[in-house]
């Protein structure tokens, strides 16, 4: 990336420690990564590497141990609540692997609700919701309940979700874990497409196949940033981690 432009993320020595029953678990350790507008990342590691408590850091749902983390240049610690969740509305958009679709609001809706949380007038949030359900080819099923949908159909609608506020970045939670390999390729594709109109996004997974979609790629081991996975590089010496 060009070391003149800012990064929209910047992690400086972030850590995290949990205690739990008098027991310290180290899942993350002194990370270091900037994010730049426009990048496709991949976070990958095996399963308790601490991908997904960095990707929950990220996104504003948890708070570090210990070191900085940025966000378009803004220190996260000096936000108040308040703000922490005024800015996961508005600058970071979420596709987990569960898909989060509330059950008894159909597609339409479902996109809709966090652009109702900002109180952005009806106009607005229709012509956001219908152009971001024909960008992932579901505004023919915008009125059904995400009970009525293949589960490549929901992760399609939980894409449209995030994508509708115009987030600065996209966090996808291992998005391909619940799909079969047919649809779960198809996701992949639907975030190059997003990532070739311009978004950031920022992707954990612990597939390969998957990670090599990414235009750089992040690896985890034990809650530190190696160079390359775990076979290809000497790992730190083992600690307890969680994912």
């Amino acid at each position: 990336m060009n070391d003149a432009a800012q990064p929209l993320i910047h992690l400086d020595k972030v850590t995290k420690v949990f205690f739990t029953d008098e027991v310290e678990t180290h899942a993350l350790a002194e990370i270091d990564l900037d994010i730049y507008p426009g990048e496709y990342i991949a976070i990958s590691g095996p399963s308790g590497c601490g991908k997904s408590t960095l990707l929950s850091i990220l996104g504003l749902l948890d708070s570090p141990s210990d070191g900085q983390y940025q966000l378009n240049g803004r220190p996260v610690a000096t936000l108040k609540m308040s703000d922490r969740a005024r800015t996961r509305n508005r600058e970071i958009g979420f596709i987990f692997q569960s898909f989060n679709l509330i059950g008894d609001l159909t597609v339409y809706e479902n996109v809709e609700l966090p652009l109702t949380y900002r109180g952005m007038r009806p106009a607005e949030r229709r012509q956001r919701v219908d152009e971001a359900l024909e960008k992932v080819e579901m505004a023919h099923r915008a009125r059904h309940l995400p009970s009525q949908l293949s589960g490549g159909q929901q992760q399609r609608v939980a894409v449209a979700r995030a994508v509708a506020g115009q987030p600065s970045i996209l966090l996808a939670d291992e998005p391909t874990g619940n799909l079969d390999s047919k649809n779960g390729e198809a996701v992949m594709q639907l975030l190059a497409g997003l990532h070739a109109e311009g978004s950031t996004i920022c992707m954990v997974t612990h597939d390969p196949r998957y990670a090599q979609h990414a235009g750089r790629e992040v690896h985890l081991f034990d809650g530190r940033v190696v160079d390359g996975p775990p076979e290809e590089s000497e790992p730190p010496a083992p600690r307890p981690a969680a994912s």
